[in-house]
């Protein structure tokens, strides 16, 4: 379809309402989604001795006051299954100087490796791991759970944080060819 005023060779254009088809439409998406620069974050959870976390890219504030967070695991890794039984999630922010940690908590899966065998960290709120050297990180007890297609988004009310390592964020460009310890 064209629209007044452009030629055949021009780019497809629709008009609001002209919807395309759903395999066109996601394939946009992807394409469009591909090129944000979100910030990467670790999550961290525990559960009496067991411990897991992974490599997030999908998080958002979710309000001011209260302090709230939203963030987003894949159902796919192993620590949605840990983060399920868990009250309490720890987010990491990471600065560019954390490639390795994103590698580690990215590539690697829980289902084979003790992650935390490979990093600094140590308990925090409610037992969950704290890492070291990040960005900073922020915890509390999780508020709600959201199935939001292919990922779960927990709600989290902030009660404890740390800023440690000032310094530009590691965004998802930085770590877009990990090769994931799971399919997202």
């Amino acid at each position: 379809m064209t629209i007044s005023g452009s030629s055949p060779s021009d780019p497809v254009r629709t008009r609001p309402g002209d919807a395309p088809a759903p395999a066109e439409a996601s394939e946009a998406f992807g394409a469009l989604v591909s090129r944000i620069e979100y910030p990467m974050l670790i999550v961290t959870v525990a559960v009496g001795s067991e411990r897991s976390g992974c490599l997030v890219g999908f998080a958002t504030q979710a309000s001011i006051d209260p302090p709230r967070l939203l963030v987003f695991l894949s159902k796919r890794n192993r620590t949605i299954e840990v983060a399920r039984r868990a009250t309490t999630l720890a987010v990491h922010f990471l600065h560019e100087n954390n490639a390795e940690l994103a590698a580690l908590f990215g590539e690697e899966t829980g289902d084979r490796t003790d992650k935390f065998a490979q990093c600094r960290w140590s308990e925090g709120p409610g037992g969950t791991p704290v890492l070291w050297g990040v960005a900073g990180w922020v915890a509390g007890p999780i508020l709600g759970r959201f199935d939001t297609g292919d990922h779960v988004g927990h709600l989290i009310a902030v009660a404890h944080g740390v800023t440690e390592h000032p310094g530009p964020q590691l965004g998802f460009q930085a770590v877009r060819d990990l090769e994931a310890g799971h399919p997202a």
